[in-house]
């Protein structure tokens, strides 16, 4: 029986696709690698056959522990943890040693081109160390409009990012999720492949701000910053160096590139279309019109 490790698995994309590959009929065990298990029992009280093992990347025990018996693993990179060298490279060596060779890396759309971002340097670590592999290149999280941006809507009614008129691809987490549950459930069909998982919509910003608003009750404005103005509102309100780095890279860089190409993988894979941006708003309405 195929024997999973969910990296990140209470995170957002951790859990849709630990309850996608629950759906699956093929035999497996899924574990959960947390960093709190008692938290994550009490997530996921309705998966009754799912396992757990405490793991986090900081702490070298609890990675080798998690990797036991383990035949395939969905990696993620944590928001908060951007040193590669330090965290991922003795992560992928820990793996090759285990003799762990089956691996979907959920990296970003785009990475082959910007060779700054973390994702650039975790494939190529993959690759390097002659693993069977399946790299997922979502575009950008429609969720992060509930996540990580989510505290300037409720608090200030505003989205603020040095964004300009730049064109975002907007994908569902959901429709990631499902189409990683595929890939890991059928992964030797799959391997050393890359797949781009998109939404059908190129829009920036400010569109999406009036989309919004043409569904909440309390409207919002996108307000367009120097990055520098940026890094400083956000090292004002205490988030990490490393996030903001991150973040400014996600939003900054897209003003200097193409627009993005829009993918069919995520209907070839599952036979649906992905989610549209309205539906999206539609659904998580109440979050954005606090």
């Amino acid at each position: 029986m195929s024997k999973i490790l969910i990296t990140g698995a209470t995170g957002n994309i951790g859990f849709e696709l630990i309850g996608f590959l629950s759906q699956l009929e093929s035999p497996k065990n899924i574990v959960a690698g947390v960093r709190d298990i008692d938290r994550a029992k009490a997530k996921f009280h309705k998966y009754s056959g799912l396992e757990y093992t405490h793991f986090d990347f900081t702490n070298p025990e609890t990675v080798v522990n998690a990797l036991n018996g383990i035949e395939k693993v969905f990696l993620l990179r944590p928001p908060n943890i951007a040193n590669v060298d330090k965290y991922f490279k003795p992560f992928l060596t820990k793996i090759k040693e285990k003799k762990v060779n089956k691996i979907v890396f959920l990296s970003v759309q785009g990475v082959e081109k910007s060779k700054v971002i973390p994702h650039h340097k975790i494939e190529q670590l993959i690759i390097n160390n002659k693993l069977d592999y399946v790299f997922i290149r979502p575009s950008y999280f429609m969720q992060n409009l509930t996540t990580t941006l989510l505290a300037d809507i409720q608090n200030n009614r505003e989205i603020i990012l040095p964004s300009g008129n730049a064109k975002f691809n907007w994908v569902d987490i959901k429709n990631i999720a499902e189409a990683a549950a595929i890939l890991l459930n059928q992964f030797d069909h799959y391997k050393n492949q890359i797949f781009e998982i998109t939404g059908l919509e190129n829009k920036s910003f400010e569109t999406v701000t009036s989309i919004i608003n043409s569904v909440i009750t309390h409207p919002i404005k996108y307000r367009n910053v120097s990055p520098f103005h940026f890094y400083r509102i956000k090292k004002q309100q205490g988030l990490p160096r490393g996030m903001i780095i991150v973040m400014l890279l996600l939003h900054y860089l897209p003003r200097f590139q193409k627009e993005p190409k829009i993918s069919s993988s995520y209907k070839k894979l599952t036979g649906k279309n992905p989610t549209d941006l309205k539906t999206f708003i539609e659904r998580e309405k109440v979050l954005l019109d606090k």
